[in-house]
């Protein structure tokens, strides 16, 4: 595939790195509770898996344990305060984005962070326009690595699942995309959490840089 009808990107680790806000709420928190923070480089790996990722480094709470759910809430709120406050576009995101978008290539973002997150976390580093679709954790009755979110990319642009290719930084990501029926390409600059190495994704592609997304497309 040289040029697919659509590409669909994941936000966090893939577009953006909110690392720096994801690591401070947690942080945040525990200051409240009068405790040490946590060191930045052992918080980064986990911002991909977002409150729930920050919770379990910072706390060693998982779903399920008590007093989980209640400090999710409380980390989101917290997060909500700081969405921008140092977050910022990975190096070349704009330049590919404008060239895809000058290429006629239509562009998705779909996200498992929650829509009221994600919308002015999008809007503030002017990804929409030129991505024309936005899809949350909360947009459909499941969130990745469950296909339904990437179908719903596809189906607000109007194009086959077949035809596109999705690009994520995160194991769940390219189950995500095998099970919609499309292309997965990892995105090796980004967060790649803790498990299993890149190599061992299956994915389709592996790309070290957002700029390779041209560079397969022959848009660069």
């Amino acid at each position: 595939m040289t040029r697919p009808a659509a590409l669909l990107f994941d936000l966090d680790g893939t577009l953006v790195d909110s690392a720096p806000d994801l690591a401070g709420a947690a942080n945040d928190l525990l200051a409240a509770r009068q405790r040490p923070p946590c060191d930045y480089p052992l918080l980064r790996p986990h911002a991909g898996s977002g409150a729930r990722g920050m919770i379990g480094a910072a706390f060693g709470l998982a779903p399920g344990d008590a007093g989980y759910d209640a400090l999710r809430d409380e980390f989101l709120q917290v997060y909500a305060t700081r969405l921008l406050r140092h977050t910022q576009l990975f190096d070349e995101v704009s330049a590919v984005f404008e060239a895809l978008q000058a290429a006629g290539v239509p562009i998705g973002i779909v996200t498992n962070k929650a829509l009221h997150l994600a919308a002015p976390l999008v809007d503030g580093l002017g990804l929409r326009p030129p991505a024309r679709v936005l899809i949350g954790g909360d947009s459909t009755p499941h969130t990745k690595p469950h296909p339904a979110p990437l179908w719903a990319g596809c189906q607000a642009l109007g194009v086959e699942a077949a035809q596109c290719v999705y690009v994520g930084d995160d194991p769940r990501d390219m189950r995500a995309a095998r099970a919609a029926g499309m292309a997965g390409w990892a995105a090796a600059w980004g967060y790649l959490g803790v498990a299993e190495p890149v190599s061992a994704w299956g994915a389709q592609a592996v790309l070290d840089s957002p700029s390779e997304v041209l560079k397969r497309l022959g848009l660069a």
